[in-house]
């Protein structure tokens, strides 16, 4: 048996075994590729917009947040959209809504909708089941995450062409019409749709892998150095945000806002982190892109002294392994590469579920159809 003919079974064999999981894998990720836009688009919505439609100024809305249990050191994040609601950011996994209007926390606030994705990011993940069993459905996935870069890897081999002529190529790479037989339209559409979709779906698969597993993780890690807290440029490491008291009335937190927003005219999100009191400074993040873009972020060292600029940080000044771990995170999802990213991820979940169909119809017919052809005749 030659080696392209053990590969070929090997690629069919972990096809068969994998593939339902894969499946149910590759469609709920077609059901997340928004996931951000519509949770933000749902959120917006809660606003209730009282009579006087008076925004709230950034420290209106601090001195709203803090007397409501939030401390110093939590980020206060602005829209740019004018009446969208203002999020409170305790910690990676805890943020609270504010109505921009009169600061009260809208923690309901398209109840519904994150409902929703949160049922799909468990079937995703773990096949939505609880307790020890979750453990289970991580490592099927995992497993089936794994499964999936040797069927890719193998596809690929298996679809380079022996002759690069136009003649052979365009066959596996443009569809073609008028095939004679369903086998023959499954056999092309596989090939089509598994050599258009192979870039993003590596991209999607091995930054699985990585999220999936500890040794992959431990390997970034080994590259790029280990994960450690964000730099906060040098002015701000020279002195913590809490030191130093502003003398005199500091300078409000809506005016260092505004100086930055025209710095910065292509701003999204301006997220200023609570200061403690009355301190001399104030750190400001000015994000240009969708939120977890390392490289649209800046983080601004404010004097609320005099409101000039102390310090400056950006991507460049985050550890590597930080940003590797950053970038591979949203590049599952495609977000590292904003909107035409998403849309690349969630195009490639879809051919992966005409993969999985094409596929199985191909294997169905190799092996099962055979069998009963022989009782046919037998009988």
């Amino acid at each position: 048996m030659s080696f392209k003919r053990i590969v070929f079974w090997a690629h069919l064999v972990v096809g068969v075994a994998f593939g339902l999981i894969i499946l149910l894998m590759s469609a709920t990720g077609v059901l997340l590729t928004y996931e951000r836009q519509i949770i933000s688009f749902a959120e917006s919505r809660a606003v209730e917009r009282p009579a006087d439609g008076q925004l709230m100024t950034a420290d209106e809305l601090a001195s709203a947040a803090l007397a409501n249990g939030a401390q110093p050191g939590n980020s206060l994040v602005l829209p740019r959209q004018e009446g969208a609601p203002v999020t409170l950011s305790v910690s990676r996994r805890e943020n609270h809504l504010l109505n921009p209007y009169t600061g009260e926390r809208i923690d309901t606030a398209a109840e519904g909708t994150k409902s929703f994705f949160g049922t799909v990011t468990a079937l995703h993940r773990w096949f939505a089941l609880s307790g020890d069993n979750r453990t289970i459905g991580r490592a099927v996935t995992g497993a089936a995450n794994l499964g999936f870069l040797f069927i890719l890897v193998s596809g690929f081999y298996l679809w380079w062409p022996k002759k690069w002529t136009w003649r052979i190529v365009k066959q596996n790479l443009l569809f073609r019409r008028n095939l004679p037989t369903a086998k023959a339209r499954d056999y092309n559409w596989h090939h089509v749709f598994g050599i258009w979709a192979l870039v993003p779906l590596f991209a999607v698969v091995v930054s699985g892998v990585v999220i999936s597993y500890p040794w992959a993780s431990d390997m970034v890690a080994a590259v790029f150095g280990p994960v450690s807290p964000a730099a906060t440029g040098q002015a701000a490491s020279a002195a913590p945000q809490g030191q130093n008291r502003a003398q005199g009335e500091p300078v409000s937190l809506q005016a260092i806002a505004d100086e930055l927003k025209q710095a910065e005219p292509d701003w999204r999100t301006l997220s200023i982190k609570l200061p403690n009191g009355r301190a001399a400074r104030v750190m400001v993040t000015v994000d240009t892109g969708n939120g977890i873009q390392l490289s649209r972020q800046t983080t601004y060292t404010v004097s609320r002294v005099s409101g000039d600029v102390l310090g400056v940080s950006g991507a460049e000044d985050q550890p590597a392994g930080r940003r590797a771990r950053i970038f591979l995170r949203f590049l599952h999802t495609g977000e590292v590469y904003g909107f035409v990213g998403q849309t690349l991820a969630g195009l490639a979940s879809l051919a992966s579920v005409f993969l999985f169909y094409t596929g199985f119809a191909l294997a169905y017919r190799r092996l099962i159809q055979p069998l009963f052809r022989r009782r046919a005749q037998q009988a």
